[in-house]
């Protein structure tokens, strides 16, 4: 293939079986808008440029564009928009003047997400620089979707809309995608030509294939079975259908190179929606992965891990042999979490974004970390804080205990050196330091810096009164 590849999105549509005031394309499958998708698509087949037709929500849909494509996309992004939207043929009419006439032209649709980039590439392989070629697919129920009509030999004559349709042609299970690659040179005196003189009054795209064929034009179809690829979404019920079968695709993915899920029904992997890192999940060997767990953005799990049910994990690397426990949150932002070899970590514990944790370090039920380094073998193992702290090996961190790291204005470090102990319901005033070997009595409200290997003991004095009565409630009238 030598000529150029120019793109055409569709992204016009309203969408109102969605009902949703979020336009369709921008409907979210694996985190990730619709568009998005495609236009992964386009990066990955090196296109010169991409017109995006947008029309229902324009301002929405060419912001997301911009925040889709990003620096690296490699293309050159336009955006027209379709107003009226007079069907799909009208829609790549608004395109056409964007393109150069010396390239190949693809029309996708933005409701159309899961196409493969390896399917695209062999259609516009079949293209040429002088053919049409139509993605298809064979469907057991094609019932909403322009056929494929063949005439002798097999040679694509025309594509029929269902609406259209007779009876006979209503029976051919071969359908068109939505997804062409056409001549520039040939597609703008083809457009000129359409008429909207058919059962939904509209310019139809596809009534070019015959135009194609009376001017000598070879039009090949790419037939596919794989239906998911050209799956569109219509509906929240086919958004829902369509992401899970995307995610068990996924699943079997992982499950291919080794990894053990509990259920791979119940498993997702996402985009991070902050970041805009697409989900990435990079397993070692023996990692187990037990149910409802939902990780995002890029994610390393190392050899003989395993991850709990119900957790969410993001932008993080979790170390070989390591345990997180069930309903555990870990999520590194665009700072990252590390957590070590052998580390234990939950259940119900939260771990933010810069928690650094040493080998064998424990985190139990219900502690929070953040921005926070714990060295090798340190435990927190109950209902603790720990932010903004440098954390020695073999510390033990109390039940209850918390770092003060906020004075209403700014942050400040607290460092406590190896072996220290921690009591419980503790409150450390930072900015200190415990002294290695040190400990610190329960109940502790510590503000200043202690020496090595002394015992701390920062709380008001016991005081039992002998002979003091309870207040009791005084009978009723």
């Amino acid at each position: 293939m030598t000529a150029p590849l120019d793109i055409i999105i569709m992204a016009a549509g309203r969408g109102t079986r969605m009902k949703s005031r979020t336009p369709k394309v921008l409907q979210r499958l694996a985190g990730r808008p619709l568009l998005h998708h495609v236009l992964d698509q386009a990066a990955r087949l090196q296109a010169r440029r991409v017109v995006v037709v947008t029309g229902h929500a324009a301002i929405e849909v060419e912001a997301a564009c911009a925040s889709g494509a990003g620096a690296g996309a490699g293309f050159d992004l336009q955006t027209v928009r379709q107003e009226p939207q007079l069907g799909t043929g009208h829609a790549v009419q608004q395109a056409v003047p964007l393109l150069a006439g010396d390239g190949l032209v693809l029309v996708l649709s933005g409701d159309v997400p899961l196409t493969q980039a390896d399917t695209l590439a062999a259609l516009v392989a079949a293209a040429g620089a002088d053919r049409m070629a139509l993605l298809t697919v064979q469907l057991p129920d094609p019932t909403g979707y322009g056929r494929i009509v063949r005439g002798e030999g097999g040679a694509v004559q025309r594509i029929v809309e269902h609406k259209d349709a007779s009876d006979e042609e209503r029976a051919i299970g071969e359908i068109y995608s939505g997804i062409m690659a056409v001549p520039a040179r040939r597609l703008g005196g083809w457009l000129e030509r359409l008429a909207n003189d058919n059962a939904q009054g509209e310019y139809y795209l596809t009534d070019i294939v015959a135009m194609a064929v009376a001017d000598g034009v070879p039009v090949a179809a790419h037939c596919i079975g794989d239906a998911l690829q050209v799956a569109g979404v219509n509906s929240p019920a086919q958004l829902a259908e369509l992401e899970r079968a995307h995610q068990l695709r996924q699943a079997a993915r992982l499950m291919e190179q080794g990894v053990r899920l509990a259920d791979p029904a119940r498993f997702d992997l996402r985009q991070d929606v902050r970041s805009g890192a697409p989900g990435q999940l990079d397993c070692g060997q023996d990692v187990e992965i037990d149910v409802g767990c939902i990780f995002s953005g890029r994610v390393h799990i190392g050899e003989g891990a395993r991850i709990g049910a119900c957790c969410h994990i993001a932008n993080a690397r979790i170390g070989a042999g390591a345990v997180i426990h069930p309903y555990t949150h870990i999520d590194g932002e665009a700072v990252g979490v590390e957590v070590g070899e052998g580390a234990l970590v939950g259940p119900f514990a939260r771990l933010r974004p810069g928690a650094q944790l040493g080998r064998e370090v424990h985190i139990g039920n219900f502690v929070e970390v953040k921005n926070s380094t714990l060295a090798d073998g340190a435990k927190a193992n109950h209902l603790a804080y720990l932010g903004d702290a440098t954390v020695g090996e073999r510390v033990n961190y109390g039940a209850g205990s918390i770092t003060a790291n906020y004075d209403g204005a700014h942050k400040h470090r607290t460092v406590i050196e190896a072996d220290v102990h921690v009591g419980s319901n503790c409150v450390l005033v930072a900015p200190l330091t415990l002294g290695a070997g040190g400990t610190v009595g329960g109940g502790s409200t510590v503000t200043k810096s202690t020496p090595p290997g002394v015992l701390t003991v920062a709380r008001g004095k016991q005081v039992s009164l002998a002979g003091w009565q309870r207040p009791a409630k005084q009978p009723k009238g």
